[in-house]
């Protein structure tokens, strides 16, 4: 049995228009730059111990970027295209438990068949699909809600709340630092 299927949930997220805002920088020599937001990649970290997750692409010309942004997230990457995913995530991982995220017209056929998710400006007529619409932007955090959100709806149920995921990746509340101070502020 590979890794993948060692995990209860999986979390499939495309790239463009979801991890960065969507834009595509060019120079003369071609596709330059993406602009990836903040906050994602600490919060896919704190589901990663019970959750499968990756990336996938149909950018040929800005993979490269891409890989760069996603490999040192930690995570795995795929270039896989659109018109491929559905049966790609079915080989993979099977639709039951599984999350999918994306924000165009191409990644239909996945919102449906998995648990479908999308940032708030996914396309108008792909908002319809999805089965939580975040309250960010691709680019803007969205990943990192709907990690809160998985968290909160589906493994917080049976496992862990994230105060508790928090403190496992070495976070600190207020509680934790008065108990080392014995109670007081100072």
């Amino acid at each position: 049995m590979n890794e993948e299927k060692k995990k209860k949930y999986n979390f499939v997220l495309d790239v463009d228009g979801v991890l960065t805002d969507g834009s595509f920088l060019y120079d003369a020599n071609g596709k330059a730059y993406k602009r990836f937001g903040a906050d994602d990649a600490d919060a896919l970290k704190l589901i990663s111990d019970q959750v499968n997750i990756v990336f996938v692409s149909a950018d040929h010309r800005g993979f490269p970027i891409t890989k760069k942004r996603v490999e040192d997230m930690g995570f795995p990457i795929e270039q896989v295209k659109s018109k491929d995913r559905l049966q790609w995530i079915h080989d993979k991982f099977g639709f039951e438990n599984t999350f999918y995220m994306g924000d165009s017209f191409e990644d239909i056929p996945m919102l449906e068949a998995c648990i479908g998710i999308v940032p708030n400006n996914a396309l108008t007529n792909v908002l319809s699909h999805a089965e939580y619409i975040c309250g960010r932007a691709g680019g803007d955090r969205a990943v990192a809600e709907a990690c809160l959100w998985i968290n909160s709806y589906y493994l917080r149920k049976s496992e862990r709340p994230l105060r508790e995921a928090m403190k496992e990746h070495g976070y600190k509340f207020i509680d934790d630092i008065m108990e080392n101070n014995n109670g007081t502020n100072n």
